[in-house]
């Protein structure tokens, strides 16, 4: 019995947990007075997409798209306050009492 490998240009769902096609890039992000409140959050989270996330086994987060990418979208769609306090509940939400599912940044 022999055991297949994938080749070495397939990239597993875990290596590609860092590039949400949906998440906006940070460098797309305007520098202004008002965006730099945003940018060390969204950089937190992008080193915690890159870092701890690949360490957790697939499937770990109960909603599409993952509650570090909710985060990520939220945070630069609303600025770091409410964006902010919309991925911390997005968090408490990420359960085994809650179903998950589909949950988009509105």
């Amino acid at each position: 019995m022999s055991t297949e490998y994938p080749s070495e240009n397939i990239e597993s769902p875990v290596q590609e947990e860092h590039s949400h096609p949906a998440d906006p890039q940070l460098r797309d992000l305007p520098l202004t007075l008002g965006n730099l409140p945003r940018i060390p959050i969204l950089a937190f989270i992008r080193l915690y997409q890159m870092t701890f996330s690949r360490t957790l086994p697939p499937n770990t987060c109960r909603f599409y798209p993952t509650c570090s990418h909710y985060g990520y979208q939220a945070v630069y769609k609303y600025g770091a306050i409410k964006g902010s306090l919309m991925a911390a509940w997005r968090v408490l939400r990420c359960n085994p009492f809650n179903p998950g599912g589909y949950d988009p940044v509105p």
